[in-house]
């Protein structure tokens, strides 16, 4: 009875081997449906006909092609994010710029900036000299 069962492998393989195989393809006897020309196609036409299995790909792009280069499918949407040119609005002006302290550190350089507090200063403040701060103790330096 031990000769009689099948290899696991063997069988394992078999099994695997006949799930693979390919199913019988559908034969679909109904012909094509009768097809209009492309030149005479507009945007209303109904292009359900090339969009048949028996239709060659050639010919169903041609009038997929034809029906999304009409003007009509070429409208953006006003609703999508990127759609529209945003990029046509009025500048932020420099007195609002020189205002913003991420602005101060990335687009102005050192001497603007220094300049920039100068200006703020009280005048009596700006006659005290600056005072070096030591280095603490435990302090990495950057």
């Amino acid at each position: 009875m031990a000769q009689d069962k099948e290899n696991f492998l063997a069988r394992w393989s078999r099994l695997k081997q006949e799930h693979e195989k390919p199913p019988a393809p559908k034969t679909d006897d109904s012909p094509a449906p009768p097809l209009p020309a492309l030149d005479e196609l507009t945007h209303e036409s109904d292009f359900s006909g090339f969009m048949h299995p028996k239709v060659g790909d050639v010919l169903r792009r041609a009038a997929l092609k034809k029906l999304f280069s009409d003007p009509h499918f070429n409208l953006p949407d006003p609703y999508e994010a990127y759609s529209g040119d945003w990029t046509g609005g009025e500048p932020i002006p420099q007195e609002m710029l020189a205002g913003l302290n991420q602005a101060r550190t990335l687009l102005f350089d050192d001497s603007k900036a220094k300049e920039a507090k100068e200006d703020e200063a009280p005048a009596e403040e700006a006659s005290v000299a600056p005072t070096v701060k030591q280095d603490e103790p435990g302090s990495k330096d950057a």
